[in-house]
């Protein structure tokens, strides 16, 4: 199975931005977590009232944090900790080069590909949530990783997971980490050579039950797999291979009402498994393109949402509970424009919104694939690599400028606001505890109203 150089040549933008999350149902109320990528069920829905709707650097920061070296990974939140990885780079280590790829059986380098000629030290980051201070830091690995990143990206790419005692962080070759959250270090899990064709690591770690599951997708996909392990010892309590080539989307908890499946996007298959147990519950044709964004799914819709936006530009709707190899009664729905290489969409209310790294919006009814609208553009030029969120009837869309602008959810676009950081943005932001976390280039920011 060798992957598509049309597919792989342009590997040029990818991932700058941990794409890719855990499940679909929004936050309940009152809920002041943000423990995975993408929120408490991977759906990027937030359910608090009262976070600020603006914000500027004099207004409505509460504290900014400078953070080492390059991430961009999302914070992820739990009581009154702020998590966060790093990737700090050192010097040229002589004699050091990167994993060698092939395509189509010729030898092959992305000229955007860097880094692993360079010393690297990967850090876990803890941070007071009220004030910023800097809690405890550690460092997860050392050394010149097995396979370059992109120039644009970073090391740093994937985001941490916790259940409020563990931490989980995830570096691709380099291992999955974790530390209890007080940052002792209480296991390490080393996946093997997972290559990314010099693009680097984006899939994030999610959380079930007792298990940690990671999904390890790798060049060729000869040797891919998706991995579930025992939170307290990181032991493997199910391994199920993949043939499936390189891939960057995280997985996706659904909760049918009957069943939890876990659906793992990809180019050659989209598959559903029981993360109880990895055993397969049922597969579709893959999206024939690269699986970077990820799948997206709500409370109240029995389908999930895949896309991709390179080479194809491709969404479509699967319903869920089915088994074995769907049939086209399967897929509720397909549109084939609109969406974006990085980016994930997101699925609220009644309507899915589909961006394009532009920022350019479509709007979908989620049962149906009717279009709603077509086209809403930022009110400025700008380039997207973080993933949207949404709480209280707005959406936020926060560009690589540092500018997020709040969209107005519903069937009409409508940018009600324009807030500016005035720092480069590719981490996708946190809400959790009346706060709005955003990672910059250089610092971790919190937004949120003044005290009474």
């Amino acid at each position: 199975m060798k992957p598509s150089a049309k597919v792989f040549f342009a590997l040029s933008a990818i991932f700058l931005t941990a794409l890719a999350l855990p499940s679909p149902r929004g936050s309940a109320a009152g809920d002041t977590n943000w423990p995975q990528w993408r929120g408490p069920e991977g759906s990027g829905v937030s359910a608090e009232k009262g976070l600020p709707e603006e914000w500027g650097e004099a207004k409505n920061v509460r504290w900014k944090t400078p953070l080492p070296g390059k991430g961009h990974s999302s914070p992820v939140v739990w009581g009154k900790r702020v998590f966060v990885t790093t990737a700090v780079e050192g010097p040229v280590v002589p004699g050091a080069k990167p994993a060698e790829h092939k395509i189509e059986g010729q030898v092959w380098k992305h000229p955007d590909s860097v880094g692993a000629d360079r010393r690297h030290t990967f850090k876990v980051i803890a941070l007071d949530r009220d004030t910023g201070r800097v809690a405890w830091e550690q460092t997860a690995w050392e050394g010149t990783p097995y396979d370059d990143r992109h120039r644009k990206s970073s090391y740093a790419a994937s985001t941490p997971a916790t259940d409020g005692k563990m931490v989980f962080a995830y570096f691709g070759t380099e291992g999955l980490y974790a530390y209890d959250v007080s940052g002792k270090p209480a296991w390490k899990f080393m996946p093997g050579k997972v290559g990314t064709l010099g693009m680097g690591a984006a899939t994030s770690p999610v959380l079930f039950r007792n298990l940690v599951i990671v999904q390890a997708d790798e060049e060729e996909g000869q040797n891919s797999f998706i991995v579930g392990l025992d939170k307290k010892t990181g032991k493997e309590v199910w391994r199920t291979p993949r043939k499936v080539q390189v891939s960057w989307a995280t997985p996706l908890l659904v909760n049918t009402g009957k069943r939890t499946e876990l659906i793992a996007s990809g180019t050659e298959t989209v598959i559903s498994y029981d993360p109880a147990t990895g055993k397969e519950l049922w597969r579709s044709k893959g999206l024939e393109s690269n699986a970077i964004p990820s799948p997206v799914a709500t409370a109240g819709h029995d389908m999930v949402v895949v896309s991709t936006g390179f080479p194809a530009k491709l969404a479509y709707a699967v319903r869920l509970g089915a088994s074995g190899e769907l049939k086209d009664a399967d897929i509720v729905w397909r549109y084939t424009k609109g969406t974006a290489y990085v980016p994930s969409p997101i699925l609220y209310g009644d309507y899915i919104y589909l961006l394009t790294d532009k920022g350019i919006m479509t709007c979908l009814d989620a049962r149906t694939g009717e279009v709603k609208y077509e086209g809403g553009r930022p009110p400025v030029p700008a380039t997207f690599t973080a993933s949207p969120v949404a709480f209280d009837g707005k959406i936020l869309l926060t560009s690589e400028d540092g500018d997020t602008f709040v969209i107005k959810a519903g069937p009409k676009h409508e940018v009600l606001r324009t807030n500016s950081l005035g720092e480069p943005v590719y981490a996708s932001p946190a809400m959790a505890g009346g706060k709005i976390f955003i990672r910059g280039e250089k610092h971790l920011y919190a937004i949120g109203r003044a005290a009474k």
